[in-house]
């Protein structure tokens, strides 16, 4: 039996767009809920007098969740004939924000949720920067109408351009913009009888169309270092290999030391491989006796990450305190963690219209992109996020919460 394609998607959106509606009905109409799920949310509905409202399924999902129930792999999940899909990171903006960025879960394509009476809105416009930022190019946009009555071809023609218009100018191409009813399933699973003039496929057909996304496993080798385990007479060293490809007698780097030893062994549970790829969490143990620690990379000599303590970044402030540029941060990049200032923020930016901000403080406010070289105390292993986005990527936590997060676009700076 041939195992089914995995793919995870994400879906965002404006609050009140619909976005809960429509993960419920994904989940409602593919038949991946269980029969007593659906009957619980339809005597809720009962009970407050209302129609299906398929956003409570995602209600109780959550609730359920939060309760420390295990709802099969805790992952909100949907699948057609074609592959499987898991939603990652349903709840709010702030929370997809901080899962996106710090890479906890990677989106492969992505749905933006548009509420047709009210067109693009601050929050819409800040989501699609960040899937631009991202660099998330397999893109559907969903216009979700609430009023058939007033929704005419002219008015999505009208509406597709200006979505059209406002993502070409932060570099995103949706590959379809498809009108549909979220709570009526129009568009969703099946072609909408009320919206006859549309010709195009539905959402599921046009998730059905994306591309997996390729391991990294034709890139150089990036092994970031978790853990150090003494298991027995062995030495492992425990992480996820991040790009490329591990081998028994491969000859590596260690950075930032740059010391060389070889692979003795590749180590997974209940199994002894010779090899490792990208995607997969391991450990491995060296010919050598070195001291390696958390927050090292193992890498091959042929293609190696920088080492550095300056690098240029687009930053996205997400925290309600102004960050002021005069004070140190803490960095954390894959398993790196150290402290950083920042020597200068070049630019500003509104995330939502993406006008330059001119102001005399030193100063990036919530919700504010500024694009700033930072100096950390120590060197840091990175990557272009271009090349390997799992070392192009970084947060900024302060008293231990997170508050920023980077994408690394220039490291060809002045490096130590």
């Amino acid at each position: 039996m041939v195992e089914k394609e995995h793919m995870k998607i994400v879906i965002v959106g404006h609050v009140d767009h619909g976005k809960s509606t429509l993960i419920g009905r994904l989940l409602y109409d593919t038949g991946s809920l269980p029969p007593d799920k659906v009957e619980e949310v339809k005597k809720t509905c009962e009970a407050l007098g209302r129609d299906m409202e398929f956003g409570f399924i995602l209600d109780h999902l959550q609730e359920e969740r939060e309760q420390g129930i295990t709802i099969d792999t805790a992952q909100i999940f949907f699948n057609t004939d074609k592959r499987d899909y898991v939603i990652i990171d349903a709840p709010g903006h702030v929370e997809f924000i901080k899962n996106m960025i710090t890479g906890a879960s990677q989106a492969e394509a992505a749905i933006l949720i548009i509420k047709a009476e009210e067109g693009l809105q601050e929050q819409t416009k800040r989501h699609a920067y960040i899937l631009s930022m991202l660099g998330l190019k397999q893109l559907i946009v969903a216009v979700n109408v609430f009023d058939f009555d007033n929704f005419t071809q002219e008015k999505f023609n009208q509406l597709n351009d200006e979505i059209v218009d406002f993502l070409g100018k932060i570099d995103l191409k949706p590959s379809y913009v498809i009108p549909i009813s979220a709570k009526l399933g129009d568009n969703i699973a099946n072609k909408s009888e009320k919206i006859d003039w549309y010709s195009g496929d539905t959402v599921l057909n046009s998730l059905d169309t994306f591309a997996l996304t390729k391991r990294n496993t034709d890139k150089g080798l990036r092994f970031p270092i978790q853990d150090a385990y003494k298991v027995e007479d062995k030495r492992i060293f425990a992480g996820r290999v991040e790009s490329g490809v591990i081998n028994k007698d491969d000859e590596v780097v260690v950075l930032p030391a740059n010391t060389k030893t070889t692979i003795a062994s590749v180590e997974k549970f209940l199994e002894e491989p010779v090899k490792a790829e990208a995607g997969e969490s391991i450990g491995i143990t060296t010919k050598d006796p070195l001291f390696i620690e958390r927050g090292n990379v193992v890498c091959k000599e042929d293609d190696m990450p920088k080492v550095t303590d300056t690098i240029k970044a687009n930053v996205f402030w997400m925290s309600k305190q102004d960050f002021d540029a005069d004070e140190s941060i803490t960095l954390k990049l894959a398993t790196q963690e150290v402290t950083a200032n920042i020597e200068k923020i070049e630019r500003r930016m509104n995330s939502s219209t993406l006008e330059e901000i001119q102001r005399d403080d030193n100063l990036l406010k919530n919700n504010e992109v500024g694009v700033m070289v930072i100096k950390t105390n120590e060197p840091v292993i990175v990557d272009n996020f271009n090349y390997v986005p799992e070392l192009g990527r970084f947060v900024f936590e302060r008293d231990n919460i997170t508050s920023a997060g980077g994408i690394i676009t220039n490291i060809e700076l002045e490096k130590i």
